[in-house]
Protein backbone atom coordinates (compact mmCIF):
# COMPACT_ATOMS: atom_id res chain seq x y z
CA UNK A 1 0.00 0.00 0.00
CA UNK A 2 2.87 2.37 0.85
CA UNK A 3 4.50 1.82 -2.56
CA UNK A 4 1.13 2.37 -4.25
CA UNK A 5 0.82 5.71 -2.41
CA UNK A 6 4.30 6.65 -3.59
CA UNK A 7 3.28 6.05 -7.19
CA UNK A 8 0.10 8.10 -6.79
CA UNK A 9 1.98 11.00 -5.14
CA UNK A 10 5.06 10.90 -7.38
CA UNK A 11 5.67 14.27 -9.01
CA UNK A 12 3.18 16.13 -6.81
CA UNK A 13 4.80 19.11 -5.13
CA UNK A 14 4.18 19.63 -1.44
CA UNK A 15 5.61 22.50 0.56
CA UNK A 16 5.99 21.69 4.26
CA UNK A 17 5.76 24.52 6.79
CA UNK A 18 8.81 23.79 8.96
CA UNK A 19 9.05 25.71 12.24
CA UNK A 20 12.12 23.81 13.42
CA UNK A 21 10.11 21.74 15.89
CA UNK A 22 9.69 17.98 16.01
CA UNK A 23 6.13 17.94 14.61
CA UNK A 24 6.80 19.89 11.43
CA UNK A 25 10.11 18.06 10.92
CA UNK A 26 8.40 14.65 11.06
CA UNK A 27 5.72 16.03 8.72
CA UNK A 28 8.48 16.56 6.15
CA UNK A 29 9.68 12.98 6.76
CA UNK A 30 6.21 11.55 6.19
CA UNK A 31 5.65 13.56 3.02
CA UNK A 32 8.93 12.27 1.60
CA UNK A 33 8.08 8.72 2.63
CA UNK A 34 4.77 9.00 0.79
CA UNK A 35 6.51 9.87 -2.47
CA UNK A 36 5.87 13.61 -2.73
CA UNK A 37 8.32 16.10 -4.20
CA UNK A 38 9.01 17.90 -0.90
CA UNK A 39 10.22 21.45 -0.25
CA UNK A 40 10.59 22.89 3.23
CA UNK A 41 9.62 26.46 3.98
CA UNK A 42 10.08 28.38 7.23
CA UNK A 43 8.25 31.57 8.11
CA UNK A 44 10.52 34.24 9.55
CA UNK A 45 8.73 36.80 11.72
CA UNK A 46 11.79 38.87 12.74
CA UNK A 47 10.46 38.81 16.30
CA UNK A 48 13.04 39.28 19.06
CA UNK A 49 12.56 37.51 22.39
CA UNK A 50 15.62 38.57 24.43
CA UNK A 51 16.77 36.21 27.18
CA UNK A 52 14.04 33.69 26.33
CA UNK A 53 14.91 30.14 27.37
CA UNK A 54 12.08 28.55 25.37
CA UNK A 55 11.90 27.66 21.66
CA UNK A 56 9.73 29.96 19.58
CA UNK A 57 7.99 29.67 16.23
CA UNK A 58 9.57 31.81 13.50
CA UNK A 59 12.71 32.63 15.51
CA UNK A 60 16.40 32.22 14.64
CA UNK A 61 16.70 28.93 16.56
CA UNK A 62 13.73 27.49 14.67
CA UNK A 63 15.13 28.52 11.29
CA UNK A 64 18.49 26.90 12.07
CA UNK A 65 16.89 23.64 13.23
CA UNK A 66 14.61 23.53 10.16
CA UNK A 67 17.63 24.00 7.87
CA UNK A 68 19.46 21.11 9.55
CA UNK A 69 16.45 18.81 9.17
CA UNK A 70 16.14 19.75 5.49
CA UNK A 71 19.81 18.84 4.99
CA UNK A 72 19.30 15.44 6.63
CA UNK A 73 16.26 14.77 4.43
CA UNK A 74 18.00 16.18 1.35
CA UNK A 75 15.16 18.53 0.45
CA UNK A 76 15.24 22.18 -0.65
CA UNK A 77 14.49 24.70 2.09
CA UNK A 78 13.49 28.35 1.95
CA UNK A 79 13.04 31.04 4.58
CA UNK A 80 10.33 33.61 3.83
CA UNK A 81 9.90 36.89 5.69
CA UNK A 82 6.40 37.45 7.06
CA UNK A 83 7.29 40.14 9.62
CA UNK A 84 4.91 42.66 8.06
CA UNK A 85 2.06 40.14 7.96
CA UNK A 86 2.37 39.11 11.59
CA UNK A 87 2.46 42.75 12.71
CA UNK A 88 -0.65 43.75 10.74
CA UNK A 89 -2.80 40.67 11.27
CA UNK A 90 -1.68 39.31 14.65
CA UNK A 91 0.40 41.64 16.82
CA UNK A 92 -1.60 44.83 16.25
CA UNK A 93 -4.84 42.93 16.84
CA UNK A 94 -3.39 41.31 19.98
CA UNK A 95 -2.49 44.70 21.44
CA UNK A 96 -5.76 46.39 20.48
CA UNK A 97 -7.90 43.59 21.91
CA UNK A 98 -6.27 43.81 25.33
CA UNK A 99 -6.58 47.60 25.32
CA UNK A 100 -10.29 47.15 24.61
CA UNK A 101 -10.79 44.83 27.58
CA UNK A 102 -10.87 41.64 25.52
CA UNK A 103 -8.63 38.54 25.57
CA UNK A 104 -7.32 37.70 22.08
CA UNK A 105 -6.40 34.36 20.55
CA UNK A 106 -3.36 35.07 18.34
CA UNK A 107 -2.86 31.44 17.26
CA UNK A 108 -6.26 31.43 15.53
CA UNK A 109 -5.39 34.58 13.60
CA UNK A 110 -1.92 33.26 12.76
CA UNK A 111 -3.48 30.19 11.16
CA UNK A 112 -6.10 32.26 9.34
CA UNK A 113 -3.94 35.06 7.98
CA UNK A 114 -0.39 33.68 7.94
CA UNK A 115 -0.06 29.89 7.67
CA UNK A 116 -3.24 29.31 5.65
CA UNK A 117 -3.37 32.81 4.22
CA UNK A 118 -0.14 34.50 3.16
CA UNK A 119 2.03 31.35 3.28
CA UNK A 120 -0.55 29.26 1.42
CA UNK A 121 -0.83 31.87 -1.34
CA UNK A 122 2.96 32.13 -1.61
CA UNK A 123 3.64 28.39 -1.98
CA UNK A 124 0.80 28.02 -4.47
CA UNK A 125 2.39 30.80 -6.55
CA UNK A 126 5.62 28.78 -6.44
CA UNK A 127 3.91 25.77 -8.01
CA UNK A 128 2.85 23.77 -4.97
CA UNK A 129 0.08 21.19 -5.25
CA UNK A 130 -0.28 21.01 -1.46
CA UNK A 131 0.73 22.74 1.76
CA UNK A 132 1.47 20.36 4.65
CA UNK A 133 1.79 21.38 8.30
CA UNK A 134 2.49 19.63 11.61
CA UNK A 135 -0.94 20.33 13.10
CA UNK A 136 -2.62 17.55 15.05
CA UNK A 137 -5.93 17.40 13.15
CA UNK A 138 -7.43 15.59 10.16
CA UNK A 139 -8.96 16.65 6.86
CA UNK A 140 -11.63 14.26 5.64
CA UNK A 141 -13.81 14.20 2.53
CA UNK A 142 -17.46 13.52 3.33
CA UNK A 143 -18.81 11.93 0.15
CA UNK A 144 -22.44 12.18 1.30
CA UNK A 145 -22.23 15.92 1.88
CA UNK A 146 -19.73 16.33 -1.00
CA UNK A 147 -17.40 18.52 1.07
CA UNK A 148 -14.12 18.48 2.93
CA UNK A 149 -14.21 18.83 6.70
CA UNK A 150 -11.76 19.21 9.57
CA UNK A 151 -11.81 16.52 12.27
CA UNK A 152 -10.10 16.04 15.61
CA UNK A 153 -6.74 14.28 15.74
CA UNK A 154 -6.38 10.72 16.97
CA UNK A 155 -4.24 12.04 19.83
CA UNK A 156 -6.89 14.04 21.68
CA UNK A 157 -4.30 15.32 24.17
CA UNK A 158 -2.54 17.09 21.29
CA UNK A 159 -5.58 17.90 19.12
CA UNK A 160 -5.30 21.40 17.58
CA UNK A 161 -8.57 21.55 15.65
CA UNK A 162 -9.77 24.35 17.99
CA UNK A 163 -7.21 26.71 16.39
CA UNK A 164 -8.11 25.77 12.80
CA UNK A 165 -11.77 26.78 12.49
CA UNK A 166 -10.92 30.06 10.74
CA UNK A 167 -9.37 28.42 7.66
CA UNK A 168 -11.07 29.18 4.35
CA UNK A 169 -12.97 25.99 3.49
CA UNK A 170 -12.13 26.43 -0.20
CA UNK A 171 -8.46 25.54 0.40
CA UNK A 172 -9.04 22.37 2.45
CA UNK A 173 -8.46 20.07 -0.59
CA UNK A 174 -4.94 21.51 -0.84
CA UNK A 175 -4.00 21.13 2.85
CA UNK A 176 -2.35 18.04 4.37
CA UNK A 177 -2.18 17.18 8.08
CA UNK A 178 -0.14 13.93 8.15
CA UNK A 179 0.10 13.85 11.96
CA UNK A 180 -3.67 13.61 12.38
CA UNK A 181 -3.64 9.85 12.83
CA UNK A 182 -0.47 9.68 14.91
CA UNK A 183 0.24 9.86 18.65
CA UNK A 184 2.88 12.25 19.96
CA UNK A 185 5.13 9.42 21.14
CA UNK A 186 5.03 7.94 17.62
CA UNK A 187 6.12 11.28 16.19
CA UNK A 188 9.06 11.46 18.62
CA UNK A 189 10.02 7.89 17.69
CA UNK A 190 10.03 8.75 13.98
CA UNK A 191 12.29 11.73 14.69
CA UNK A 192 14.72 9.43 16.52
CA UNK A 193 14.53 6.84 13.72
CA UNK A 194 15.58 9.44 11.15
CA UNK A 195 18.21 10.85 13.53
CA UNK A 196 16.75 14.34 13.42
CA UNK A 197 18.44 16.89 15.67
CA UNK A 198 15.02 18.01 16.96
CA UNK A 199 13.98 14.59 18.31
CA UNK A 200 14.25 15.74 21.95
CA UNK A 201 13.49 19.41 21.40
CA UNK A 202 11.01 20.98 23.81
CA UNK A 203 7.70 22.15 22.43
CA UNK A 204 6.90 25.80 21.86
CA UNK A 205 3.63 26.52 23.64
CA UNK A 206 4.01 30.23 24.27
CA UNK A 207 2.99 33.08 21.99
CA UNK A 208 5.97 33.52 19.64
CA UNK A 209 6.20 37.31 19.91
CA UNK A 210 5.60 37.66 23.67
CA UNK A 211 8.74 37.58 25.87
CA UNK A 212 9.10 35.48 29.00
CA UNK A 213 8.15 38.56 31.05
CA UNK A 214 4.58 38.27 29.74
CA UNK A 215 2.06 40.09 27.57
CA UNK A 216 1.73 43.11 29.88
CA UNK A 217 5.43 43.95 29.50
CA UNK A 218 5.13 43.40 25.76
CA UNK A 219 2.27 45.89 25.46
CA UNK A 220 4.05 48.47 27.64
CA UNK A 221 7.26 48.13 25.62
CA UNK A 222 5.30 48.79 22.43
CA UNK A 223 3.03 51.58 23.60
CA UNK A 224 4.63 53.07 26.71
CA UNK A 225 3.30 53.58 30.22
CA UNK A 226 0.35 55.63 29.00
CA UNK A 227 -1.54 52.32 28.68
CA UNK A 228 -1.76 52.27 32.49
CA UNK A 229 -4.95 54.30 32.56
CA UNK A 230 -6.44 53.82 36.04
CA UNK A 231 -10.15 53.37 36.57
CA UNK A 232 -12.66 51.93 38.99
CA UNK A 233 -13.28 48.42 40.25
CA UNK A 234 -17.02 48.03 40.80
CA UNK A 235 -18.96 45.20 42.44
CA UNK A 236 -22.08 43.54 41.06
CA UNK A 237 -24.19 46.26 42.70
CA UNK A 238 -22.33 48.95 40.74
CA UNK A 239 -20.55 50.27 43.83
CA UNK A 240 -16.95 51.50 43.55
CA UNK A 241 -14.73 49.20 45.63
CA UNK A 242 -11.24 50.15 44.46
CA UNK A 243 -9.03 51.41 41.66
CA UNK A 244 -7.51 49.30 38.87
CA UNK A 245 -4.28 49.93 36.95
CA UNK A 246 -5.57 49.76 33.34
CA UNK A 247 -8.05 47.31 31.86
CA UNK A 248 -5.45 45.49 29.76
CA UNK A 249 -4.08 43.99 32.99
CA UNK A 250 -7.23 41.92 33.55
CA UNK A 251 -9.14 39.09 31.95
CA UNK A 252 -12.43 37.36 32.70
CA UNK A 253 -12.17 34.84 35.54
CA UNK A 254 -9.02 36.42 37.02
CA UNK A 255 -8.74 36.21 40.80
CA UNK A 256 -5.05 36.75 41.55
CA UNK A 257 -3.06 39.98 41.29
CA UNK A 258 -6.08 42.24 41.45
CA UNK A 259 -4.45 44.43 44.09
CA UNK A 260 -7.63 44.60 46.12
CA UNK A 261 -8.77 42.89 49.32
CA UNK A 262 -12.46 42.68 50.17
CA UNK A 263 -12.31 39.93 52.76
CA UNK A 264 -13.78 37.34 50.41
CA UNK A 265 -12.61 35.86 47.08
CA UNK A 266 -13.66 37.96 44.07
CA UNK A 267 -13.24 37.46 40.34
CA UNK A 268 -13.23 39.68 37.27
CA UNK A 269 -16.52 38.95 35.51
CA UNK A 270 -16.91 41.95 33.17
CA UNK A 271 -14.67 44.62 31.62
CA UNK A 272 -16.24 47.78 30.21
CA UNK A 273 -13.90 49.70 27.90
CA UNK A 274 -16.40 52.56 27.43
CA UNK A 275 -16.38 53.50 31.11
CA UNK A 276 -12.91 52.07 31.87
CA UNK A 277 -14.45 49.87 34.57
CA UNK A 278 -13.50 46.39 35.78
CA UNK A 279 -16.38 44.55 37.48
CA UNK A 280 -15.56 42.05 40.22
CA UNK A 281 -17.78 39.74 42.22
CA UNK A 282 -18.24 36.26 43.72
CA UNK A 283 -17.73 33.18 41.60
CA UNK A 284 -21.40 32.91 40.66
CA UNK A 285 -21.04 36.15 38.66
CA UNK A 286 -18.80 34.28 36.21
CA UNK A 287 -21.57 32.06 34.83
CA UNK A 288 -23.34 32.80 31.54
CA UNK A 289 -26.31 31.15 29.83
CA UNK A 290 -24.84 31.75 26.39
CA UNK A 291 -23.00 34.13 24.11
CA UNK A 292 -23.08 36.07 20.90
CA UNK A 293 -20.11 35.92 18.54
CA UNK A 294 -18.94 37.34 15.24
CA UNK A 295 -16.49 36.39 12.46
CA UNK A 296 -18.45 33.13 12.15
CA UNK A 297 -16.72 30.66 9.81
CA UNK A 298 -18.69 27.47 8.98
CA UNK A 299 -15.59 25.59 7.81
CA UNK A 300 -17.16 22.10 7.75
CA UNK A 301 -20.88 22.86 7.48
CA UNK A 302 -23.47 24.96 5.69
CA UNK A 303 -24.82 28.10 7.35
CA UNK A 304 -27.74 26.83 9.48
CA UNK A 305 -31.21 28.08 8.58
CA UNK A 306 -32.66 27.10 11.96
CA UNK A 307 -31.41 26.51 15.49
CA UNK A 308 -29.31 23.35 15.72
CA UNK A 309 -27.67 21.32 18.49
CA UNK A 310 -23.88 21.53 18.72
CA UNK A 311 -21.11 20.91 21.21
CA UNK A 312 -19.31 24.14 22.06
CA UNK A 313 -15.83 24.76 23.43
CA UNK A 314 -15.27 28.29 24.77
CA UNK A 315 -11.48 28.03 25.17
CA UNK A 316 -8.79 25.60 24.05
CA UNK A 317 -8.49 23.67 27.31
CA UNK A 318 -12.21 23.71 28.16
CA UNK A 319 -14.55 20.76 27.93
CA UNK A 320 -17.19 20.79 25.23
CA UNK A 321 -20.74 21.43 26.38
CA UNK A 322 -24.02 20.88 24.60
CA UNK A 323 -25.50 24.06 23.19
CA UNK A 324 -27.83 25.44 20.56
CA UNK A 325 -26.55 27.46 17.63
CA UNK A 326 -28.59 30.17 15.93
CA UNK A 327 -27.34 32.14 12.95
CA UNK A 328 -28.13 35.83 13.48
CA UNK A 329 -27.29 36.90 9.94
CA UNK A 330 -24.04 37.98 8.34
CA UNK A 331 -21.10 36.69 10.36
CA UNK A 332 -22.90 36.72 13.73
CA UNK A 333 -24.20 33.78 15.77
CA UNK A 334 -25.78 33.07 19.14
CA UNK A 335 -24.98 29.99 21.23
CA UNK A 336 -27.11 29.07 24.24
CA UNK A 337 -25.69 26.47 26.61
CA UNK A 338 -27.58 23.49 27.99
CA UNK A 339 -26.05 24.49 31.35
CA UNK A 340 -24.36 27.76 32.32
CA UNK A 341 -20.66 28.08 31.58
CA UNK A 342 -17.98 29.82 33.61
CA UNK A 343 -15.69 32.63 32.39
CA UNK A 344 -17.00 33.08 28.86
CA UNK A 345 -14.45 35.60 27.60
CA UNK A 346 -14.95 38.19 24.83
CA UNK A 347 -12.12 37.98 22.31
CA UNK A 348 -11.65 34.24 22.75
CA UNK A 349 -13.08 31.75 20.26
CA UNK A 350 -16.15 29.58 20.58
CA UNK A 351 -15.61 26.46 18.49
CA UNK A 352 -18.45 24.12 17.57
CA UNK A 353 -18.29 20.36 17.08
CA UNK A 354 -20.47 17.39 16.20
CA UNK A 355 -18.77 14.22 17.43
CA UNK A 356 -15.19 14.57 16.09
CA UNK A 357 -16.05 16.99 13.28
CA UNK A 358 -15.10 20.64 13.67
CA UNK A 359 -18.21 22.38 12.35
CA UNK A 360 -17.41 26.07 12.76
CA UNK A 361 -16.11 28.76 15.06
CA UNK A 362 -16.42 32.47 15.85
CA UNK A 363 -14.98 35.18 18.11
CA UNK A 364 -16.93 35.73 21.33
CA UNK A 365 -18.57 39.16 21.40
CA UNK A 366 -20.73 39.27 24.54
CA UNK A 367 -22.15 36.96 27.17
CA UNK A 368 -25.85 36.28 27.67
Amino acid sequence: MASQDKQINKGKKVFVAMSGGVDSSVTAVLMKEQGYDVTGVTMCFSVARPDSQKPSCGGVDGITDAQRVAQVLDIPHYVLDFAKDIKIHVIDNFTNEYLNGRTPNPCVRCNQYLKFGALYEKVMSLGADFLATGHYAKIHYDSKAARYEIKKAQDLQKDQSYFLYSINKEILPKILFPLGDKLKNEVRELARKYQLNVARKRESQDICFVPDTGYKSFICDRLGNSVFEPGHFKNYKGEIVGEHKGIFNYTIGQRDQLGIALGTPVYVYKIDKRTNTVYIGPQECLYAQGLTANQFNPVSMNIPTETMEVYARIRYNAREVKGFLTHLGGDRIRVEFARPQQSVTPGQSVVLYHDDVLLAGAVIEETI
